[in-house]
């Protein structure tokens, strides 16, 4: 039996095997609705027995949106047409999470394969009037807009509750809102939401504590950048400080990526968020799991096995092949993923 198969428990919720599948941008959706594409996406993503199936970044109003094709989870009718997706994901033996984002000043841009700017663009809300480059200039947020936001996360995670989710992550990373209030490159604020580390961490806090209200049991991950990776932004050891925070707020695990808030040069190989991980692990005192490159089912089980992290988290992998959990669980020799379907039994290894 190997490591990455080993079941984790987080708030009573026991997930079959440590092996997830990150959440990924689909830009199908229309008005926020997933529709037939993340049905068939998420379904076959679920019927691969991984331990997690997280949906793709969804905006938490319509402002929060890095695309007018993006998921939501801000209305009643965005929350039935997740819980149809739900439960095909739990009748297919899948435990199913979802990422709650607001997009910040990486909002109002085109659906990626679209020609031509944004046919009908909003003004994106950040910590600062600072723009992403080539993205849409920002307005600072307002107090107001910041409780807004807040009530957002909160109401957006108590619709994701009644769809039935079994996990809930924020997303802090990749030069969203929440990361750019983090980072003092993109937060030059001199009111409580910024100028020191502990008032760029505010608004983060307060969403933190606002979702934990929301949830009850249902476990809560934060996604974070490990690094800017750029001179006077974050590095490792403040977020592995910012990390430990979240986690005293409430959040179960801690979901390491890295860079996103403006361009940067990042030392791009397998693993090369392995180091960081375990570095934030070390701080942390809670599970840790890591992206980024983990391509092979022997990598990922030294990964688990050696106590750098405790979930390792696929994208592009499980993209091409939706099967990879039974595929790597086979090349371990490991017999504990969820029976193939009888549908495709034919072709198990």
């Amino acid at each position: 039996m190997s490591a990455l198969f080993d079941p984790l428990t987080l708030r009573g919720t026991t997930f079959a095997n440590r092996l997830w599948v990150s959440p990924m941008c689909q830009y199908s959706a229309q008005d926020g609705l997933p529709g037939c594409w993340h049905t068939v996406h998420l379904g076959g993503l679920a019927r691969g027995g991984f331990g997690l199936v997280i949906a793709e970044a969804t905006a938490v109003s319509p402002q929060g949106r890095i695309t007018r094709g993006d998921t939501g989870l801000w209305n009643e009718w965005q929350r039935g047409a997740w819980r149809r997706i739900v439960e095909t994901a739990h009748g297919l033996g899948a435990k199913v999470g979802i990422q709650l984002s607001h997009a910040g000043r990486k909002a109002s841009i085109p659906v990626p394969w679209s020609d031509g700017p944004e046919a009908r663009p909003w003004t994106p809300l950040a910590a600062s009037a600072l723009a992403h480059p080539g993205f849409p200039a920002p307005r600072a947020a307002t107090a107001d807009d910041l409780a807004d936001v807040v009530d957002a996360f909160a109401r957006s995670a108590r619709l994701a509750v009644e769809a039935g989710f079994d996990a809930v992550e924020l997303q802090l990373a990749h030069g969203f809102l929440l990361h750019g209030f983090l980072s003092p490159l993109a937060n030059e604020r001199t009111d409580g939401y910024g100028g020191s580390d502990e008032a760029r961490l505010r608004l983060a806090l307060e969403v933190v504590a606002a979702v934990r209200a929301e949830l009850g049991d249902v476990p809560l991950l934060a996604r974070v950048s490990s690094s800017d990776w750029l001179d006077g932004g974050l590095a490792v050891p403040d977020v592995a400080r910012v990390a430990k925070r979240l986690v005293a707020a409430g959040v179960d695990l801690v979901d390491v990526s890295t860079a996103g808030l403006l361009p940067a040069d990042v030392p791009v190989g397998p693993g090369y968020l392995v180091v960081d991980a375990a570095t934030i692990r070390g701080e942390v005192g809670a599970p840790v799991g890591v992206v980024g490159l983990v391509t092979e089912a022997a990598q990922a089980e030294a990964v688990v096995a050696d106590d750098r992290a405790d979930v390792v988290l696929v994208g592009r992998a499980a993209l091409r092949d939706p099967q990879l959990a039974r595929r790597w669980a086979h090349e371990l020799g490991d017999e504990r993923v969820v029976a193939w379907p009888p549908q495709i039994s034919r072709g198990a290894w």
